[in-house]
């Protein structure tokens, strides 16, 4: 399992873009969507909500169980992947790419978010 080294990651294993105009792109990793099975359907934040870093903004249900999605920053909800909604197996299928969850305008980012080498060692455990 490889992960993108422009990404930053969450010990609660979302990834996050480098902001473009202030917005970055929040999903959730390979490792996690490998871990809870067949994502069958996914409830994301309303645009315009207000996010807090490290605390719960969305749901993940599988055929497993269902995980609580945290922000990996602070800030407002400026889009979500409505297609992702529709079609909640492109989670596990492309969660680097098509299979992303919403897009944040960035207030306030944690010190303690990890690089994909940091993501890597904390995963292997």
């Amino acid at each position: 399992m490889s992960n993108p080294t422009h990404l930053r990651y969450s010990k609660e294993h979302e990834w996050l873009s480098a902001a473009e105009d202030g917005v970055s792109t929040v999903g959730i990793t390979e490792h996690a969507a490998n871990a809870l099975g067949d994502v069958v359907f996914v409830q994301l934040p309303e645009v315009g909500d207000s996010v807090t870093a490290g605390e719960t903004c969305g749901e993940l249900e599988s055929t497993k169980s269902v995980s609580d999605l945290y922000s990996p920053v602070s800030g407002e909800i400026t889009e979500i992947n409505e297609e992702v909604v529709s079609t909640p197996a492109l989670v596990n299928s492309d969660p680097f790419e098509a299979g992303w969850l919403f897009k944040v305008r960035v207030t306030d980012e944690p010190a303690d978010l990890l690089t994909a080498a940091e993501y890597d060692a904390e995963i292997a455990g």
